[in-house]
């Protein structure tokens, strides 16, 4: 959890800049290396152009490395 909250700290300012904002950050109890956090996004189809870019970049640095899986949700 604490290398979850370091990296959306550390991004933070890049996400606003892109219209990401954190909401919330849960660690689920009968599972701790399950997080999630949800983002209000000001534009969804910008938002999903960001992350693939971003999540891209971060497998060509490391193939292995352990991505969250993004889902969009919209409210109605």
């Amino acid at each position: 959890m604490e290398d979850v909250k370091s990296v959306l700290q550390a991004d933070a300012a890049k996400h606003v800049e892109q219209g990401l904002h954190l909401e919330h950050l849960w660690q689920n109890v009968d599972d701790p290396e399950e997080i999630i956090f949800l983002f209000r996004i000001d534009n969804p189809t910008l938002a999903k152009k960001f992350i693939a870019r971003v999540h891209k970049e971060a497998l060509k640095q490391d193939p292995t490395v352990n991505l969250p899986l993004m889902t969009y949700l919209e409210e109605r």
